[in-house]
């Protein structure tokens, strides 16, 4: 069974740090383009950062310079370290892997996988 599995969500107070994980089990995803979305309440998901097979990565402008994206094809696992976070980082957060370009992972379609999310909360 393939499956997506984030962690490393939590509580933090505004300025703080954490490092997201998304484990990939049941097939390897090193040929995948992937990515982080998020989703706040009473809002739609949003991209957040991607990642193409080659390593070349991508940004919503609300992040950038503040997140990094990273995988690991040795262990099948997804990263996105976060810095100077915000309140309005506050979502759940979710992977996702795609056998297409890793621009579909930046529109947000075609996207063949999904984790069930990690919430993070930044207080002020």
């Amino acid at each position: 069974q393939v499956q997506l599995v984030e962690s490393g969500g939590g509580l933090v107070q505004a300025g703080g740090s954490l490092r997201l994980s998304c484990a990939a089990s049941g097939r390897t995803f090193s040929g995948d383009a992937m990515g982080w979305f998020r989703q706040s309440a009473g809002k739609e998901r949003e991209f957040v950062a991607a990642i193409s097979r080659a390593g070349d990565t991508y940004y919503a402008d609300s992040v950038k310079g503040r997140f990094t994206i990273s995988r690991d094809n040795a262990e099948n696992t997804l990263f996105l370290q976060m810095i100077g976070l915000k309140p309005e980082d506050t979502a759940v957060y979710y992977c996702a892997a795609t056998h297409a370009s890793v621009y579909m992972v930046v529109r947000g379609k075609d996207l063949d996988y999904w984790g069930k999310g990690t919430l993070v909360t930044v207080s002020s």
